[in-house]
């Protein structure tokens, strides 16, 4: 090994089910750090969307994978831009997050995206959300978290933030989804989402948002005061 070769970045992977509030924990986390942010989902919801804009099947796996390779989309914060044009709103709909669960699981889609995101790996360091990133895409993070929370916790969060921005939403036909949304993601060949070994367990159900970044700082910090 080259002692004299730059370090890579640090990143802090946090992975977990959908709605269980691993988006705005690593996002907080980041600002916190100074860090960069990656929301890795997003990638998948655009490339979704650009399929379905494409008139491309989202079970069509090799055009999938080249459409990706061909799309540029732009993540400016909270905001994502596609071909110029922001699709921020368009992506976050829960049609697009099952469109992105769908395509999520086909290995051609994955492999094509893995450089992408690995490319985000920038000084001072990356905080980075999703379903395999400490398994499959940072494997060497320097800090991983499995966080989650009971499915009717979830259920109940993904509806209060629809209802506030003003979108009809059935309480049951969200728990209904995210049950079969978890199983499609466990079960799937490609990068199931699963808790390594080596990452730590923050379960959010009874915790507030800042209690959940308190406490990933808090590990974060223990972690790199032993390099």
């Amino acid at each position: 090994m080259n002692s004299n070769a730059t370090p890579l970045p640090p990143v802090i992977a946090i992975d977990g089910p959908s709605a269980s509030g691993k988006g705005t924990v690593a996002a907080l986390v980041a600002r916190e750090l100074g860090f960069h942010y990656l929301d890795s989902g997003a990638i998948y919801r655009v490339t979704a969307h650009a399929a379905q804009q494409a008139g491309v099947a989202l079970d069509d796996e090799p055009e999938l994978a080249r459409l990706a390779h061909r799309i540029e989309p732009r993540f400016d914060g909270v905001e994502i831009y596609l071909d110029g044009a922001a699709v921020g709103d368009v992506v976050r709909t829960e049609e697009a997050g099952r469109a992105a669960s769908r395509i999520a699981a086909l290995p051609a889609l994955r492999a094509a995206l893995l450089e992408r995101q690995r490319a985000l790996r920038q000084p001072p360091g990356l905080v980075t959300d999703g379903r395999d990133m400490g398994s499959v895409v940072f494997p060497d993070a320097t800090l991983k978290i499995f966080l989650t929370a009971t499915a009717e916790e979830r259920a109940q969060r993904r509806y209060k933030q629809l209802i506030e921005k003003g979108f009809d939403a059935s309480l049951a036909a969200l728990l209904q989804d995210l049950r079969e949304r978890d199983a499609r993601d466990a079960a799937r060949s490609a990068a199931p989402l699963r808790q390594t070994a080596d990452a730590a367990l923050l379960d959010t159900t009874n915790l507030t948002i800042q209690q959940a970044v308190a406490q990933v700082l808090r590990w974060y910090r223990e972690t790199t005061a032993t390099l």
